[in-house]
């Protein structure tokens, strides 16, 4: 079994290195036209691959030639994903890195992208401008130390967040990170997880009142609780943001650490079962839970628990879980008299915080706009190994983290941080700003949110800096279009994307959002007031602070405030900044932040958060199809009938399974088992036959599993090559048959009226 222990050795996984070599395969097949792009799509997705825009200016100088270098090569339509560059998501289970991990990490970005580290609201990374042919060797390098990018995108299991500071954090029950990652461990790749209609983002916290892991706007949160001495987890289902926000519903109190993946599994296959595929804007689970209501999906939840099969990872990865607090690196000394740097003061009070080992202080790395280079990413790596160790936490704050730096060193690793431009003050207050993507390479943006929290930041840094506790804790967020990935839902004062017309001319604007909580693991979701220009959201800003400060009662947070005001009095305030002037008395409107050109909607047009909803065995059979095509190089291009004739015999099984787990999702993939369910379900009753040929497509299966043993025969292996790609095409014959069945009208029985039969003659 692969569990943590042993990916950090410098070797990937079997079953990781398989997968990028399938993916390989993939491309070469789409290159050739030979895979249909709706089904390329998802495949990328799953493996992290994004398109992106380019109608917003170019971060890469050296884009454009790449695109030169690329221009030889084949393309299939204008929107095909090697067109150009595309974005490139690494996940990373709670945050969690190592010094070594960023260091491959930074040195990929360099190599494959524009040298630009960006974290985001997931605690991934994400590169991007990346080349679809680079990818394959890219995730090698990552996968050698321990990071994968499946299924970081996608209809599946996004990356699994948790509190950076889970192991060091004063309130917590317990360490949740480790439960964290043995849930990404056993859920990567797994069955129950390959048929979803959207995605699944699931979240852990250490505490039930802080922000921490922000549980409650998760598809599925775990909150850790100690019950007589016992560890498990609250449980809670059908959070979300995006266009229409839900509050997660309890599915129960108290779950014991050892049936934690059950549960987590047995809701995987409520939602394939149930949930919505046809409208993707209803698909998340969000739906499925209020459709149904929380008692019945807990019902629902319960039987199905019933009916997972034993299996030994179950417990395994519970029970042999790494420690991931870790060991310091340095002795906890104290601070006492040490000279302090210029500036210290100032950084020590916003991004320094005790954790709950004596001694010893959690850093927080304050990085604007999520950003920062391959260059200082290389130099954290060096600092975190010396004064941290195997220490770092990505945030959902678009932060980094660095944990048990001891008192006595902090002068030291502030001197070195600024020396590689990464000191700045200001994290976790009003100045430290969070924003999606947006415009500079989201096809789903509207509005710059990245230029917005740009100007945001620059104008919040004296507001941090004052001794106003209450505003220095407030929290500004955008997005760049409604679908919260800025979760700005979740700020004293969020921002996210729209467009106006006037004079006829668009102008960008932004959505106010006021007085969300992230406290209570994002306890509260803000208000909308209103609609603004982009260029007067800072305006509003100052005004909303103004008012607060001159309005507030005693002790009264701007949360409280906006909901003592309500939408009415808030709106007041927001609405004599939303009028546009005309053009020619106010040009300025009508472009967006950081960009000189006249605003328009772009590029903008579907997005890829999720990818198009492909059948299950439109997914599993392409594992078949990638077996195939290797077959057929190993014949042609090595000559080796035996690792031809192998692969054929493999493409053949994995056919035969996408149909069988249409039926039985539960199959193993034991070959035996799936020639024998398959032979059941789909060749004995003739579903699998094709007249023409006289039904021995399925033949050539079951004659190849009676012997399997490679020839070592190049006209045998051959033939068997060609065996296995009929029979591939036999088994989408058999799906298409299938689902056409499902779509016939079958008439209604009646039976017709007869008219008594008149005998010849008679009158």
């Amino acid at each position: 079994m692969t569990t943590w222990s042993n990916l950090l050795d410098g070797k990937m996984p079997e079953k990781w290195a398989q997968e990028i070599d399938r993916f390989e395969g993939q491309i070469g097949l789409r290159l050739q036209g030979k895979l249909d792009e709706k089904v390329f799509a998802e495949t990328r997705l799953r493996r992290g691959a994004y398109g992106q825009r380019y109608d917003n200016g170019e971060r890469f100088d050296g884009y454009a030639t790449r695109q030169l270098e690329f221009a030889d090569k084949p393309t299939k339509g204008p929107d095909t994903a090697w067109d150009a560059p595309g974005m490139q998501r690494i996940k990373l289970p709670f945050g969690g890195l190592t010094p070594e991990q960023l260091e491959v990490i930074a040195d990929c970005a360099e190599e494959y992208s524009d040298a630009i580290l960006h974290v985001t609201t997931r605690q991934d990374f994400q590169l991007h401008y990346v080349h679809i042919e680079d990818t394959p060797d890219m995730m090698r390098r990552l996968a050698s130390e321990g990071i994968t990018t499946q299924e970081a995108c996608g209809n599946s299991i996004r990356n699994i967040t948790a509190c950076p500071l889970a192991g060091v954090c004063h309130t917590e029950a317990f360490d949740v990170a480790p439960y964290a990652r043995a849930m990404m461990e056993f859920l990567l790749g797994h069955p129950d997880v390959q048929d979803f209609g959207r995605k699944f983002k699931p979240a852990f916290s250490g505490c039930e009142h802080e922000a921490c892991g922000l549980v409650q706007m998760h598809d599925g949160g775990f909150i850790g609780r100690v019950v007589d001495g016992k560890r498990g987890f609250k449980v809670v289902v059908g959070g979300g943001l995006g266009t229409v926000p839900y509050q997660a519903e309890t599915l129960s109190e108290f779950v014991p650490v050892e049936d934690l993946l059950t549960t987590m599994q047995a809701i995987a296959r409520i939602f394939a079962k149930l949930g919505e595929r046809k409208n993707r804007n209803r698909a998340r689970i969000k739906f499925l839970v209020a459709k149904l209501g929380i008692e019945e999906f807990r019902r629902l939840v319960e039987e199905e628990l019933k009916t997972i099969p034993a299996d030994p990872r179950h417990l395994d990865y519970i029970q042999n879980l790494p420690v991931t607090q870790g060991e310091p690196v340095r002795e906890a000394l104290p601070l006492n008299g040490a000279p302090r740097p210029e500036g210290f003061d100032t950084w020590n009070v916003t991004n320094v915080m005790s954790q709950r080992q004596k001694g010893y202080r959690v850093v927080t790395i304050h990085l604007p706009i999520g950003d920062l280079t391959s260059t200082q990413a290389r130099g954290l790596a060096d600092i975190a190994r010396k004064y941290s160790g195997d220490q770092m936490r990505t945030t959902v704050d678009q932060n980094m983290v660095l944990r048990f730096i001891s008192d006595a060193d902090l002068p030291a690793v502030y001197s070195e941080l600024k020396a590689i431009g990464l000191a700045a003050a200001g994290a976790n207050t009003i100045a430290d700003v969070t924003a999606c993507p947006g415009t500079d390479t989201c096809k789903l943006g509207i509005a710059s949110s990245r230029g917005l929290a740009g100007v945001l930041r620059d104008q919040m840094i004296p507001r941090a800096e004052e001794q106003d506790e209450q505003v220095k804790a407030m929290s500004i967020k955008a997005s760049g279009c409604f679908n919260s990935c800025g979760q700005h839902h979740l700020a004293d004062i969020g921002f996210y994307g729209n467009s106006r017309g006037m004079d006829g001319r668009r102008v960008p604007h932004f959505q106010v959002i006021l007085g969300g909580q992230r406290k209570e693991n994002a306890g509260k979701y803000g208000m909308a007031v209103g609609a603004v220009p982009s260029k007067n959201a800072p305006k509003v800003v100052d005004a909303l602070i103004e008012e607060y400060l001159a309005g507030r009662e005693d002790g009264e947070t701007f949360q409280d405030w906006s909901l003592r005001l309500g939408k009415r009095g808030l709106k007041a305030i927001v609405d004599p900044f939303s009028d546009i002037p005309v053009y020619a008395e106010g040009p300025e409107f009508y472009t967006d932040f950081a960009d000189a050109r006249l605003f328009t909607m772009g590029d903008h047009g579907v997005g890829e958060c999720a990818g198009e909803v492909v059948s299950l065995f439109g997914l599993e059979v392409l594992k078949a199809e990638s077996a195939s095509w290797d077959a057929q190089l190993a014949l042609e291009e090595d000559h080796d009938a035996t690792k031809a004739e192998q692969l054929a015999y493999n493409a053949m099984v994995l056919a035969a399974r996408a149909l069988v787990r249409s039926e039985f999702p539960d199959v193993t993939e034991d070959p035996e088992q799936v020639v024998a369910e398959w032979k059941k379900r789909f060749f004995d009753t003739e579903l699998f036959f094709d007249r023409f040929a006289g039904g021995k497509f399925g033949a050539y299966l079951l004659d190849f599993h009676a012997d399997p043993a490679p020839t070592d025969n190049l006209t045998i292996a051959a033939q068997r090559v060609e065996e296995a790609q009929l029979f591939i095409e036999a088994a989408h014959a058999c799906e298409a048959k299938i689902e056409a069945a499902k779509t016939v009208i079958k008439p209604t029985r009646t039976i017709p009226t007869r008219t008594p039969r008149t005998p010849a003659g008679a009158k």
